[in-house]
């Protein structure tokens, strides 16, 4: 009887130690929290999409158009402000800017671009900014309206520029559009303009085409036509050009 009894106590124990308590079961946090990627192996590397950089805008971005009234406030005010000549050979030729009132450009940034053609390599001579004293030549930005009126006796219907007296008198209608004949190159035409009527406050006078196909002269009525010759906007265009950036075209 003993004996048995010992031999079930002995069975018993046995059979508890065989098997150890069952772990618990994974927490929710472990399984489904996880992205199905990641539990997956890692596929091939794909390249990484760059930024691409911003494009510098373009001179022709610049010449947005522009809607210009016929009529402005009739006065002119001196753009302030003061710019060297460029070194160079020749007589420096004093000058000063002024735009109308109540036109849609910029003064400074017309002043700008005035001195930067006018200080061009390719130019008439070396001329020095200024915002006050004597000068010699006075670009003025003018309305249609007010155009017309400037440069009477001449008739420029709304449409022209001109030169009279010691002022160049700069339509805003043609500062905004340009012309057909220079086929959208605005910056161009803007150069031309410029040196056209600057180029008659210096005693030059107009000529004509010398031959079809070639560059037109710059004192040519290029606003008008060409006459067969090619858009030229500079006096000595053969002249190397200025490299300085956003003048190279």
């Amino acid at each position: 009887m003993r004996r048995s009894v010992v031999l079930v106590l002995i069975l018993l124990a046995a059979g508890c130690g065989a098997q150890s308590p069952s772990a618990p079961p994974p927490s929710a946090s472990e399984t489904s929290s996880r992205p199905p990627s990641a539990l997956r192996p890692p596929g091939p590397l794909r390249p990484t999409a760059q930024r691409r950089p911003a494009r510098e805008p373009t001179p022709a971005a610049e010449a947005r158009p522009v809607k210009v009234p016929y009529t402005a406030s009739g006065r002119y005010s001196v753009v302030r402000g003061r710019a060297p000549a460029r070194p160079g050979p020749g007589e420096v030729v004093r000058y000063l800017v002024e735009v109308e009132g109540g036109l849609p450009f910029d003064g400074d940034a017309f002043a700008a671009a005035v001195h930067r053609t006018l200080n061009d390599p390719r130019g008439w001579a070396p001329f020095q900014r200024v915002d006050h004293g004597p000068v010699r030549v006075r670009v003025a930005l003018s309305s249609p309206a007010m155009t017309d009126r400037q440069c009477l006796p001449l008739r420029t219907g709304g449409d022209l520029s001109c030169w009279n007296g010691t002022r160049s008198i700069i339509n805003a209608r043609r500062w905004a559009a340009g012309v057909p004949q220079y086929e959208g190159d605005l910056a161009a035409y803007r150069d031309y303009v410029i040196s056209h009527e600057v180029g008659h406050s210096l005693g030059h006078g107009h000529t004509g085409c010398p031959g079809p196909g070639r560059p037109a002269p710059v004192m040519a009525q290029q606003s008008k036509s060409l006459g067969g010759c090619r858009p030229n906007p500079w006096p000595y265009p053969s002249r190397p050009k200025d490299r300085r950036p956003g003048r190279d075209r």
